[in-house]
């Protein structure tokens, strides 16, 4: 009697054991992209908390996308170092699932003799900057438009009432010392 606990105490460690081994890894929640501080022209991403501190916590292979290829990144003390080196200035665009959540970033790598400096593109910008370039398109045509009137105008006054540019400019001067 006093065997059978043994054996089924021993039963039950052993059937616990790999449970006990398969821990679940600590979610990536935010990620920063730095020059590695051997300044090889590699990157190192460093796993971030809510307030951008180093979680130490990090540590194993996490899988990343980088520029749409796949890459298994090894963290060691919250970070880990890309495999190949950065050659010349690119955008490169860092994407990690984590759990139910998406991280992507994109970023500008400037590369200077003096190493590689990572400029974060924000979302909102990759909107405003082409709607503002449509608007300055709608306002210049516009623009356009008027200059366009204007110009015909010119001309007919030109041809048909004897209108000149040096009698135009000159009424102008004139009206602007009559102000003064």
């Amino acid at each position: 009697m006093k065997n059978s606990w043994i054996i089924g105490l021993l039963l039950a460690l052993i059937g616990l054991l790999p449970l006990a081994s398969t821990a679940q890894q600590v979610a990536i929640s935010d990620f920063m992209v730095k020059e590695n501080l051997s300044q090889n022209g590699k990157l190192a991403i460093i796993a971030t908390d809510s307030l951008e501190k180093t979680n130490n916590t990090i540590q194993g292979n996490y899988r990343f996308t980088i520029n749409g290829f796949e890459q298994d990144l090894k963290f060691s003390d919250g970070v880990a170092v890309t495999s190949n080196p950065i050659a010349s200035s690119t955008f490169v665009y860092f994407k990690h699932k984590s759990g139910q959540k998406d991280i992507g970033k994109l970023f500008f790598l400037r590369v200077t003799e003096k190493g590689i400096t990572p400029y974060k593109i924000s979302g909102m910008l990759l909107l405003i900057i082409p709607l503002l370039i449509l608007y300055i398109a709608y306002k210049f045509k516009r623009f356009l438009i008027t200059l366009l009137i204007l110009a015909i105008i010119y001309f007919y006054l030109n041809y048909s009432k004897g209108l000149d540019v040096r009698e135009l400019i000159e009424s102008s001067i004139l009206g602007i010392k009559n102000l003064i």
